[in-house]
């Protein structure tokens, strides 16, 4: 992940540390890695770059029961190369080991390295955690990487007609290979994967992603209507890269995925239609990020610089943090952390502080009470006496009446209509700050204008700073022609007033 900047991400809610490391340690290549560890205790002869030898990776396969199953040395092969790169095993060289072009010649021997203890009782889970990332690193590295099967296609085709390797035409750069802009592109499906986590219910509960939607969601310009074949072509590869690659991450526990069926490519000869049929999206890949996935990926923003919350981190900060924050918060992440902020604290002196806090006539105000009233509907009766204190207070006395009606008190008393036009304009500046102008909002300014006759000869002469912006936006949003032009012309006359 690249770029100076540091936007803000939703936040998104993990599982404790203890339960990330035990995930971590279940993970199918990380506990084959340790296991692989364990067995070097009784020191195992590798070659020069730590590879097991002959029969070894059957032996190792073995060893994790995998000698029944066809790719059992593939898969021993990666523990055990894993098990090198995070430290779990160590190779010490033969003093007298010479340099030999021998693949089968032993010039080292293997044993369990520091990391191992830190994984199996010396240390706790954030030493765990810490193994598995470094390992994840590696892999993430591995899948932004040709294959050997690209890599010895391109050899084949870089020996000349004379039966001779043109060496010039063998290398990274002539398979076309960008290690930065792949990287990225790994990287950037990881990102859409957090945050469709952070901002979709569905998908925080463990719905999968279609693997077509992730690609087009990195692929088509949010502002085409009607995506071009090429555009549609350039989708397709993208579902062929990721599916790839996270055929090579799904062993790390990073993510859960369901591959490309394998015959769906057989039948259009190796690339995926550029349509699929929605009646079976399944078979075209469906993938999320596990859990460990979310801490995994959280790890590598914070590491670029990107400020990626977690619900809960504003549990201990003052009112006005969090009603500043959470106004951009996806409404379910928004519920979680109102909700561990008012456990921290008595119900009578949190509704106070939150009102307090939600007094102001900046252009983020409107916002800010907003979400103060969100706050307190998961306030108890025991918030009643605050609200009954702001009755009188220009800013509060509206939404202070709207909750008291709601959570049923009694003897409270009617607003003026100076008092329901403020709250109605600051209402509408609230969600235009905040949802922009969605149809649910068009629904909202028609229903207010119906019933409401002479509407907006009495909403220009409100008192808000927010006053004329409202107006404008109801007469851009509001359907009938006439209508939207009084709003106009309303909007015109505060501005006029407030000059």
């Amino acid at each position: 992940m690249h770029g100076d900047e540091s936007p803000t991400m939703p936040p998104v809610r993990l599982p404790s540390e203890a339960e990330l490391a035990r995930d971590a340690l279940a993970a199918p290549l990380f506990s084959r890695a340790v296991r692989l560890a364990r067995w070097a205790g009784s020191g195992v002869r590798v070659g020069a770059g730590g590879e097991l030898l002959g029969g070894q990776l059957k032996e190792a396969a073995g060893h994790l029961g995998l000698q029944d199953d066809e790719e059992g040395p593939y898969h021993a092969s990666e523990a055990w190369h894993l098990a090198l790169d995070t430290g779990l095993v160590e190779v010490a060289e033969d003093e007298d080991a010479e340099p030999t072009l021998e693949s089968d010649e032993p010039v080292g021997t293997a044993a369990p390295g520091d990391e191992l203890g830190r994984v199996t009782g010396e240390g706790g889970p954030a030493d765990v955690l810490e193994v598995w990332s470094d390992g994840f690193e590696s892999v993430l590295q591995d899948a932004a990487t040709p294959s050997l099967e690209d890599v010895v296609g391109e050899i084949e085709g870089a020996v000349g007609p004379d039966g001779q390797l043109d060496p010039d035409a063998v290398g990274l750069d002539s398979l076309d290979f960008d290690a930065e802009a792949e990287s990225d592109f790994l990287d950037g499906a990881l990102g859409n994967l957090y945050l469709l986590a952070a901002t979709d219910p569905a998908v925080a509960d463990g719905s999968m992603v279609p693997l077509p939607v992730l690609a087009a969601s990195m692929i088509v310009p949010d502002d085409m209507d009607e995506p071009t074949d090429e555009v549609l072509e350039s989708v397709s590869s993208a579902m062929m890269r990721l599916d790839e690659q996270f055929r090579i991450l799904a062993p790390t526990g990073l993510v859960e995925y369901q591959p490309v069926d394998e015959a769906l490519t057989q039948e259009s000869e190796g690339e995926l239609p550029e349509e699929p049929d929605d009646e079976d999206v399944s078979r075209y890949g469906m993938v999320r990020l596990t859990p460990l996935g979310l801490y995994g990926v959280r790890q590598r923003m914070l590491a670029a610089g990107l400020d990626v919350p977690l619900v809960g981190d504003l549990a201990g900060e003052d009112a006005g943090m969090l009603l500043d924050a959470v106004p951009s918060f996806p409404e379910e992440s928004a519920r979680q952390e109102f909700e561990q902020w008012l456990a921290a604290r008595t119900v009578l002196d949190a509704a106070r502080e939150l009102l307090a806090a939600a007094r102001g006539q900046d252009g983020t105000a409107p916002a800010r009470r907003l979400a103060c009233q969100q706050a307190l509907t998961l306030a108890g009766a025991e918030a009643e006496p605050a609200l009954r204190e702001v009755l009188d207070d220009r800013e509060l006395g509206g939404l202070a009446r709207v909750w008291l009606v709601e959570n049923g008190a009694r003897d409270v008393p009617q607003p003026d209509e100076e008092m329901v036009f403020w709250l109605t304009v600051d209402t509408l500046a609230a969600q235009l700050a905040t949802a922009g102008e969605p149809d649910e909002l068009r629904d909202l300014v028609q229903g207010l204008v119906d019933q409401h006759t002479g509407f907006f000869d009495r909403a220009w002469q409100v008192d808000h700073p927010s006053t004329a912006d409202v107006l404008e936006a109801m007469g851009r949003i509001h359907p009938d022609k006439r209508t939207a032009k009084e709003a106009r012309k309303a909007a015109f006359k505060a501005r006029s007033q407030s000059r």
